[in-house]
């Protein structure tokens, strides 16, 4: 196979958050009713919050997305390539020691 890939990655580290909350689960919550109601309707009185049940919220780190291209033939090995590029550009910090594949382009030539 000839041509090219671009490859995205990402380095993981652990502290690193991924998690899903109900919207409903949210609007439950004393604290957080307390600060929608005082920002977006501050003032007034008899107030009640809801949404849809099944709206999820997602709460992750926010990660920067790094690239580089390969050989087409290199595709097995893309896991290992993706973390020797985090090695030579330094990307791996402190309790970060893992890449996680974003996206797999072919490059057209």
């Amino acid at each position: 196979m000839e041509g090219l890939i671009e490859v995205s990655y990402t380095v993981m580290c652990k502290n690193d958050v991924s998690a899903e909350v109900k919207l409903s689960e949210l609007l439950e919550n004393e604290k957080v009713a307390k600060a929608i109601k005082s920002e977006f309707a501050k003032g007034l009185r008899n107030l009640t919050l809801s949404g849809k049940e099944n709206t999820e919220i997602y709460i992750k780190t926010q990660k920067e997305v790094f690239a580089f291209t390969a050989s087409k033939n290199d595709f097995a090995d893309l896991l290992e390539l993706a973390e020797e590029d985090a090695r030579k550009h330094k990307r791996f910090k402190k309790e970060c020691d893992g890449v996680e594949l974003v996206n797999i382009v072919t490059i057209e030539s």
